[in-house]
């Protein structure tokens, strides 16, 4: 049984299962009394928190990345220490990681590829600003969320990683996504997280890692050395610009791949717009220009000249020369061969002087005789772990011993045991339908020490978190550390929603549609279009038949019909002629015009002193247009204006 498991960190944190492992940490399932929330917390392996150097880092790294707030990256709420164990406290991610996803869907679509690799880059443009760099980008260290958002995880535990050069084996899995300085062992900075985001990008569009091998030094020395084949090669579908990003981001030369996310964020961001855009540069320009001298044919001639020019001592002090040279080439090619593998895979030996210990068998053996026996007494120390029952030995004795006789150790030398203890035995209790924690409160009320462990499955029949059976079944005879396999449901499968072509339909039936397939519509756009009718959809924000998780948002733009016409007004007045005021002239006839069409017409008695001595007019136009108007007297053209709207 986990020794955590159950166990109150700082009378907070209820320890209640393991849900994953890593080569530096184990992450369990707990429950924050205090907020009453559900938590994750990562803890230090054993090995690791006994150094007070390392516990130090871990602390000083993670006390960092909790400063760290952002969408797509898992929260840290607490970095804290309960005795011996140092733990972080972390956001519960509901959701699978991309390296699942990927498993489950094999090749993605390019534009699904497109919408989680933004938010990996927003996540490192984020962590980036501040200082922390991650060193681990790989799809298991990315969670993949209901609502197809995602979440970078390990920040703090990969820039803690950095501090040793030694790689464990959960390193090596990690060999498919190094960047080239850090299989060399050089400075890493911001790029090394770009180059391994563009490792992840390109296995999301192509559904296959750019390098393999049978080993890990093969992979390590093709990241080194060699080119991908470009994923347009794999998938012409892939749009050439998309491509272009990916390699880009995993240019073995720095100097030509991405200087920042930011900057690769942009591109994507002008891809997002136009899938057919000119991004400046083109494939070539991320290719390392070949620098080979031409062959050239030495002439037989030519050499048998220089070789008679040169006496019987001289050509064979030159032989002895060049084997010199070809021998002692070949040494260094080997030693720059052995020192990359030493280096990268197999780690620095802080104390290549310290003594090998093969660790006996103690199975059978009680506590007091194993620490009396020869190659333990001296050297190992014996630590009890636990009982548990075992028909095979009696009470008293060794069942099992961590690590296993056989292997060598050089530091930590102590050997886990557990001991036999005497059976105990129950009847499996009945937990269908109930829920998942309860059930293991029941299962823990036996006190039989057993090992529970959960798996789910999709269920249209119980709601998330009830266990739908139990191996053992119910009424089932179990004893003391039996293993207990509880099946409990995930809720229905939650199946990927196909977007639909909405363009040209009234914005209603498209939201209805929308919804009804799953997604989350969001606030509408709106603007002017001539081709379509007003109130209907002109464009959407996920392309049709792109296969987007369900509650994914979707944003429709609305046309509003014709742009309409901008007129203003403009009044016009005209001053009648003062020689047209001649009281002899009697009534007068006034008009103005525009053009041959008269738009105001009047009478003015010239006999009367208190007639109108000028006439006006409002015109309406279009802004930006002009017109000529005219004042006619008695039919006869007067005068004349321009009218500017």
């Amino acid at each position: 049984m986990d020794q955590y498991i159950g166990k109150m960190l700082d009378n907070r944190y209820e320890i209640l299962e393991l849900i994953g492992s890593g080569g530096m940490a184990n992450v369990y399932k707990a429950k924050c009394h205090r907020l009453n929330r559900m938590v994750a917390v990562k803890i230090l392996k054993n090995d690791l928190a006994e150094n007070a150097d390392f516990r130090r880092r871990f602390r000083d790294e993670s006390l960092a990345v909790a400063q760290l707030s952002h969408a797509n990256i898992v929260s840290v709420y607490d970095v804290s220490r309960s005795g011996d164990t140092e733990y972080i406290v972390m956001e519960l991610v509901d959701g699978i990681t991309l390296k699942q996803y990927m498993e489950r869907r094999g090749k993605m679509d390019w534009r699904e590829a497109l919408h989680f690799i933004t938010q990996i880059m927003r996540a490192l443009s984020h962590a980036h600003s501040r200082g922390i760099i991650h060193r681990d980008i790989k799809p298991q260290n990315i969670m993949v969320l209901r609502d197809g958002s995602v979440k970078v995880t390990d920040f703090g535990i990969a820039c803690l990683a950095s501090a040793s050069q030694t790689l464990t084996q959960e390193a090596l899995g990690s060999v498919h996504y190094i960047s080239p300085e850090q299989a060399r062992g050089d400075r890493t900075d911001a790029r090394s997280d770009i180059y391994s985001a563009g490792v992840v990008l390109y296995e999301m569009l192509t559904g296959r890692l750019p390098f393999e091998g049978e080993s890990a030094v093969s992979v390590a020395i093709q990241h080194l050395s060699s080119v991908p084949l470009a994923p347009r090669e794999i998938d012409p579908d892939i749009p050439e610009a998309l491509e272009l990003i990916c390699m880009k981001a995993m240019c073995a030369n720095l100097e030509k791949r991405y200087p920042s996310a930011d900057a690769m964020l942009e591109d994507l961001e002008k891809f997002r717009k136009n899938n057919s855009v000119d991004l400046g540069y083109i494939r070539a320009d991320l290719e390392e220009p070949e620098d080979h001298e031409p062959t050239q044919a030495i002439p037989t001639a030519a050499i048998q000249a220089a070789r008679k020019e040169r006496t019987p001592a001289e050509e064979k002090k030159r032989d002895k020369k060049l084997i010199a040279i070809v021998v002692g080439g070949f040494a260094a090619a080997l030693l720059v061969v052995f020192l990359l593998f030493k280096f990268v895979f197999s780690g620095i030996n802080n104390n290549p002087a310290a003594q090998s210990y093969k660790v006996p068998d103690v199975l059978g053996k009680t506590v007091e005789e194993a620490q009396q026996m020869e190659g333990i007494k001296g050297v190992f120390q014996i630590e009890v772990a636990g009982s548990k029952a075992d028909s095979n030995y009696q009470p008293g004795q060794i069942i099992e011993q961590d690590p296993k006789s056989g292997h060598v150790r050089k530091n930590n030398l102590k050997i886990t045991v557990w001991i036999c203890a005497k059976e105990e035995t129950n009847l499996m209790v009945n937990v269908q339908g109930e829920d998942v924690q309860d059930a293991k409160v029941e299962l823990t009320n036996l006190n039989l020490n057993l090992n529970v462990q959960i798996r789910e499955v999709y269920s249209d029949e119980y709601a998330a978190g009830k266990v739908i059976s139990s191996t053992p079944a119910t009424g089932e005879s179990i004893k003391k550390g039996d293993s207990i396999l509880l099946t409990v449901s995930k809720g229905p499968e939650i199946k990927p929603v196909t977007v639909q072509n909405y363009a040209g339909l009234s914005v209603d039936d498209a939201a209805l549609q929308a919804e009804n397939a799953g997604l989350t519509v969001g606030a509408h756009q709106y603007e002017y279009d001539a081709t379509v009718p007003e109130g209907s959809v002109i464009r959407q924000s996920l392309a049709p038949k792109t296969e987007v998780a369900p509650g994914t948002e979707i944003v429709f733009t609305v046309s509003k019909g014709p742009e309409p016409s901008q007129t203003t007004e403009q009044t016009v007045t005209f001053d009648i002629p003062g020689e047209y005021l001649n009281p002899e002239l009697g009534i007068l006839n006034v008009e103005i015009r525009q053009d041959t069409t008269v738009v105001y017409s009047t009478t003015v008695d010239t006999t009367d002193p208190a007639a109108a001595r000028s006439v006006s007019h409002t015109f309406t136009g279009d802004k930006g247009t002009s017109i000529t108007v005219y004042l006619y007297i008695n039919g006869t053209e007067v005068a004349s204006q321009v009218v500017s709207f």
